[in-house]
């Protein structure tokens, strides 16, 4: 199939009326968005698409954007040529707060939703994409946990996104279109209602969340033990349902710092089987150091509480943590293991405590 050349402003121009051609260029252009004909609106998309790659053409656009989203986010759902070209283009555009505003105002999210799974990959990635950004703002995350639904579909679009994020193993091939979803989950649990949904026991959400932390996937690993930081704020109140999947919750927290030494028997004996099998093998240690920061922020958390570091010692949490430390080259994670360390050796007095004096 041919594919033509994107129509200029004025070529768009000559195909509409008298009145639209007095209008500026960027009236035009908006005008061309609600055309008829499918040519003309795929050529207007793709002028929108070019001016959306620069930051002046985002000041430019936004300037309109009153007049530009409505028909934009139409198009969203239309033939899938012009629909994908059009959330590019507001993948773009929503990095703008005040144009993101706007698409939260104007139904964006409930259309993402309603879209989601029914188009195909590099379709469902912008759209994730989209979520990642309008999820940044405060009412953008309230209206993705449907928090204002008096309860009655309060985080059935968040149990939607989680089934598609770990539905995918790192067999599969292809575009990686729900990878993104992690950064949606990182933005919602700053939210009191969003670290709520996932903690909650009966959805498990943060139970099979937590699986995704072996992944290759750089994104997917940033994601969860972002979203497990974030859960942790309110460790005082939420421990007995942190630790209520303990075994997958240790194994988030302490794998990304355990190396790619291998440990024994006896260093593994307590640990759950999730944990404990992995560091029978030498593996691909976490290169990520913004990854092992927000691990050992989020173990910070939980020991803060006595159940906490009871939990941790229980598991021969320390031992990993030592190790991880001896090995460690990065000047800031090495300040979060201290930081940490401190809390550990408090309580100092046994012979196993003083074993994380070192760090």
């Amino acid at each position: 199939m041919q594919h033509s050349e994107p129509l200029n402003l004025k070529a768009l121009a000559s195909l509409l009326t008298p009145h639209a051609a007095m209008a500026s260029e960027m009236d035009e252009l908006v005008l061309f968005l609600s055309a008829p004909s499918p040519n003309v609106k795929k050529a207007a998309v793709e002028i929108v698409q070019g001016l959306t790659g620069t930051e002046d053409g985002i000041k430019s656009l936004a300037s309109k954007s009153a007049m530009l989203i409505p028909p934009l986010l139409g198009l969203v759902g239309e033939k899938q040529e012009v629909s994908q070209l059009a959330a590019g283009c507001l993948v773009n555009l929503s990095q703008d707060t005040k144009i993101a505003e706007q698409l939260i105002a104007a139904g964006a999210i409930e259309k993402v939703m309603e879209l989601l799974g029914k188009v195909d990959q590099g379709f469902n990635r912008l759209l994730v994409m989209l979520l990642v950004n309008l999820s940044q703002l405060e009412i953008g995350a309230t209206r993705l946990l449907q928090v204002e639904s008096e309860g009655k579909f309060e985080g059935v679009y968040v149990t939607r996104l989680v089934r598609f994020f770990t539905r995918r193993s790192d067999t599969d091939e292809g575009v990686d279109e729900y990878e993104h979803v992690a950064a949606v989950l990182v933005n919602i649990t700053r939210l009191e209602p969003g670290r709520r949904l996932l903690l909650d026991s009966k959805k498990g959400l943060l139970r099979v969340l937590l699986r995704q932390i072996d992944s290759k996937s750089l994104v997917r690993r940033k994601g969860v033990v972002g979203t497990v930081r974030n859960c942790c704020f309110e460790a005082e109140r939420n421990l007995l349902s942190l630790l209520s999947c303990s075994q997958f919750l240790w194994t988030a927290l302490l794998l990304p710092l355990a190396g790619k030494r291998v440990y024994d028997k006896d260093e593994t004996s307590k640990m759950p089987p999730e944990l404990a099998n992995p560091l029978g093998y030498e593996r691909e240690p976490e290169v990520d150091p913004q990854v092992r920061i927000e691990a050992l922020d989020a173990l910070y958390l939980l020991v803060m509480q006595e159940g906490g570091r009871r939990a941790l010692w229980a598991v021969n949490g320390p031992k990993i943590l030592q190790t991880g430390y001896e090995d460690e080259e990065d000047v800031q994670v090495m300040d979060a293991y201290e930081r940490l360390g401190s809390l550990l050796i408090g309580e100092s007095g046994t012979q196993s405590e003083q074993s994380v004096e070192n760090m």
